[in-house]
């Protein structure tokens, strides 16, 4: 499997789902905007240095970004979104918008909705799919279950996989150590911005100190 994201000891490989745990405060949202350019640090993208690419530069490699908290512009509709979040010629945004409202049922029921109409849910699958509008290769997630009802954490669930089916590279931050390992293959525990642990999904679930090393913020 290659690598598409090295950074300090943890990398994620194509179709591979990588959890990246730790408490508040451990660096995890840190970690991501290293990745992303938004701070300075070493970074291996797709098998090159990109720690003097500017951000814009690393998106248009491949890599795409849901924040905690969705983020998504509340008065722009569903379609709107999507088509802001492209650099696409115009032909080809369109044809990718209703890609992902296919790809997204509850947002293809919905595409003249304002964004601050959607459930938390709804939102979170529409960052989702804005991440997605420029074909990322690798993606990033912020806490993505944060607020999430269960049968909405499950469909979220079932989207990244098959998204990592299909070759995506994915980071996600979780807190719920537990929740985060049901659907990675892998994960690393960060605490004060360093790696502390490694290990599959299997292994660190089955590790009795995996709490106190989430505990240390």
């Amino acid at each position: 499997m290659s690598d598409v994201l090295a950074i300090g000891g943890l990398t994620v490989g194509a179709g591979e789902i990588v959890a990246l745990l730790g408490g508040n405060g451990a660096g995890k949202t840190a970690l991501l905007e290293t990745v992303l350019g938004f701070r300075p640090g070493a970074v291996s993208l797709f098998g090159r240095e990109v720690a003097r690419l500017p951000v814009e530069q690393r998106v248009a490699l491949g890599v795409g970004y849901v924040p905690e908290r969705r983020r998504v512009f509340a008065g722009l509709t569903v379609r709107e979104n999507l088509e802001a979040a492209s650099s696409l010629p115009a032909a080809a945004r369109q044809r990718r918008v209703e890609e992902m409202l296919a790809l997204f049922p509850m947002l293809g029921e919905r595409p003249a909705a304002r964004a601050w109409l959607l459930s938390g849910g709804q939102q979170q699958m529409l960052a989702l799919a804005r991440a997605e509008m420029n074909g990322a290769r690798l993606l990033l997630l912020d806490e993505p279950t944060l607020g999430l009802a269960p049968v909405v954490v499950a469909d979220l669930f079932h989207r990244l996989t098959t998204l990592a089916t299909e070759g995506t590279a994915i980071l996600m931050s979780e807190q719920r150590a537990g929740l985060a390992l049901r659907v990675a293959s892998r994960g690393a525990v960060l605490s004060r911005g360093r790696i502390v642990r490694q290990g599959t999904a299997r292994e660190l679930l089955a590790d009795e100190k995996l709490a106190d090393l989430m505990a240390g913020g």
